[in-house]
């Protein structure tokens, strides 16, 4: 069982700054794949960005350039820093501990999931 536990969002404007974090009860260097996810209402989840194990990182096309997917393995922590925030941004992220490879790291439901940070961004 991992316990995930994010951190760090709240409501800022357009154009600002949010650092997410994620606190995990298992060391983050043996989890195959650790993703953030998000989901608007009314809308479904999806991956916004994910990291494996050697440190390879994809992002959702909609964030390219402006979010970085980080993990410190020391402190098992996973990042997501936000720039240039959109009001499409807007959302409850989630942190995922997947076992699965980085390319279907969005896939599916499977592996262990925190319960939410909310962010919202106004215009």
């Amino acid at each position: 069982q991992v316990r995930l536990v994010e951190s760090g969002g709240g409501s800022v404007q357009t154009g600002g700054s949010l650092r997410l974090s994620c606190a995990s009860s298992e060391y983050t260097a043996g989890i195959h794949c650790m993703a953030w996810f998000r989901q608007a209402p009314g809308k479904e989840r999806e991956g916004v960005a994910a990291i494996d194990t050697f440190g390879a990182t994809m992002y959702a096309d909609s964030v390219k350039g402006r979010f970085t997917i980080s993990k410190d393995n020391d402190k098992n922590f996973l990042y997501l820093q936000m720039n240039n925030l959109k009001p499409e941004d807007t959302g409850l992220y989630y942190c995922a501990a997947r076992p699965l490879g980085l390319r279907i790291c969005y896939t599916g439901t499977n592996g262990y999931w925190g319960q939410g940070t909310q962010v919202t961004v106004s215009s």
